[in-house]
């Protein structure tokens, strides 16, 4: 640690260019020893020369670079004799006004401006470099979101290039409220970061604690957004996911509108958005595009499904084996039919198949887009069909365990949906030992945590748990939008309308 604190102290301190070409020259060279992509751009006059252009391959517009740069000066050194020290102003005076231009004389400062990008510009006399903004970086074009299908809404989803996602939300809310504050984080990677709110609807405690957490992150490199989602969340112990990710732009405007806080990543297309709470992971996008009749019934069917995914295959496991006098006696003849010759029991089928059916999840995820569902779907039913038939597992088992998978696909955040996919396999095993009783007290165990979880000092369970009566008309059912006007007092002061009344 001391080497490090050492080190980071040294590279606080200036290193001044020098007047000499060739020093600085030297000292670049130092610092870029076997980089290959670093390029050298002599600029010779007379057979002396006089300047010398650096950038990183691939990140560099060379067609800009020659015409705007390389061509103006030249012209600028034929007609100029070899004299020392010019003025920063006058070298900026030669390239042409849109060009972006500023003059560095410090070292780490020329070194760090190539490294994101940008043309530096040496020059024979002159204490000082031109950095140049002539970044062309490769990248994708702005798809439709992969993870966050919707039927009506936008098809834009986030990419990874900052200017472009901070573009995005630019485009919806025109409005100088908000903010997007930009910082880096890692010691090596030095990754850009904004954070984004809007301006008189966010707390303003909110945003000095999401600042607070940032600011204390102290690694190597950030690759992506689940790096500081990690850091910055309260509980890392919790199953839940305490911070939603979106790669939406209208999803993350809508959590501004809220006065939610979210950070935007560079070279991540997911979105961090926060605080979390547990229904704004059970809402759909369609949510609010459909009519809020239509919205209201699907609404129920997801967390009928929810539920489902969670207490199926406990729930067998725990009548078939504790409770059968609470099934109908031609049910128990049935499922008493079908299990005659198994040798397990019903726990254990139930872990066995729920074993099979995450690894043909996994194994669908990755393998290659053309063979994975064909794959995942194919062994399902051969291996359902065999081990039937094999009189492994019995029919009844299989039924259960295939509602369960497709129960767990109705989560519309991935995220909510693992953590209820691992608390599957423990409720299992308590519904095996205790029956009805053990899912009981899983479920008050459960219930406990959740609502005493409290990402970034807001409840996770609200508006339920602390109960606020202005704000359940967005969570059981979508109440018409002229009816939905309060913000979470959690959030903001609750006096914010998130939309007009209706006529007004």
């Amino acid at each position: 640690m001391e080497q490090q604190t050492t080190t980071a102290g040294k590279q606080m301190q200036p290193e001044l260019l020098q007047p000499e070409l060739a020093v600085n020259i030297g000292r670049m060279q130092q610092e870029f020893q076997n980089c290959s992509d670093i390029m050298y751009r002599s600029c010779s006059i007379g057979g002396v020369d006089r300047a010398t252009l650096i950038y990183v391959d691939g990140m560099c517009d060379t067609r800009a670079l020659d015409e705007f740069v390389l061509r103006p000066l030249q012209e600028y050194l034929r007609h100029d004799p070899l004299v020392d020290e010019h003025r920063d102003a006058e070298l900026q005076g030669i390239f042409i006004p849109t060009l972006k231009l500023r003059a560095v004389y410090d070292a780490q400062e020329v070194i760090k401006g190539v490294l994101c990008g940008e043309t530096a510009v040496l020059i024979e006399g002159n204490n000082f470099a031109l950095l140049a903004d002539l970044v062309k970086l490769e990248q994708r074009s702005i798809e439709e979101p992969t993870s966050e299908k919707v039927v009506r809404g936008p098809r834009d989803a986030f990419m990874e290039s900052l200017r472009t996602n901070t573009t995005m939300l630019r485009r919806r809310i025109r409005s100088s409220k908000l903010k997007l504050e930009s910082m880096t984080l890692g010691r090596l990677t030095e990754t850009a970061i904004v954070i984004g709110y809007m301006e008189g609807i966010v707390k303003d405690s909110l945003v000095q604690e999401v600042k607070s957490r940032l600011q204390k992150i102290d690694i190597d490199g950030i690759i992506h957004s689940s790096n500081i989602e990690e850091y910055i969340e309260d509980k890392a112990f919790s199953p839940f996911p305490q911070i939603q990710n979106t790669e939406r732009p209208d999803v993350a405007v809508s959590s501004l509108l809220e006065g939610k806080v979210i950070i935007i990543t560079d070279n991540t297309p997911f979105v961090l958005i926060l605080p979390m709470t547990y229904w704004s992971g059970l809402q759909a996008v369609d949510d609010y595009t459909d009519r809020f009749i239509y919205a209201t019934f699907v609404r129920w069917i997801r967390y009928t499904f929810v539920h489902i995914s969670l207490l199926l295959p406990s729930l067998y496991v725990a009548l078939t084996t504790y409770h059968l006098q609470v099934i109908p006696t031609p049910l128990v003849v049935s499922i008493a039919s079908a299990r005659e010759g198994v040798p397990l029991p019903a726990v254990a089928e139930a872990l066995i198949m729920e074993f099979i059916f995450e690894g043909l999840r996994e194994a669908g995820i990755r393998l290659p887009q053309q063979v994975g569902p064909a794959v995942s779907i194919a062994g399902a039913l051969v291996i359902g069909q065999a081990v039937v038939a094999a009189g492994i597992i019995s029919t009844p088992m299989v039924i259960i365990v295939s509602l369960t998978g497709i129960a767990s696909f109705a989560f519309p955040l991935y995220n909510l949906g693992t953590a209820y996919r691992m608390m599957r396999f423990p409720l299992l095993i308590i519904a095996g030992i205790l029956g009805f009783y053990g899912i009981v007290l899983f479920l008050i165990l459960l219930s406990v945590h959740m609502v005493t979880l409290k990402p970034f000092g807001v409840p996770y369970m609200a508006p339920y748990a602390p109960r606020s009566i202005g704000n359940l008309n967005d969570v059981l059912v979508r109440a018409p939008k002229y009816r939905m006007r309060k913000l979470l007092p959690w959030l903001t002061d609750g006096k914010t309308e998130r939309f007009p009344k209706r006529g007004g």
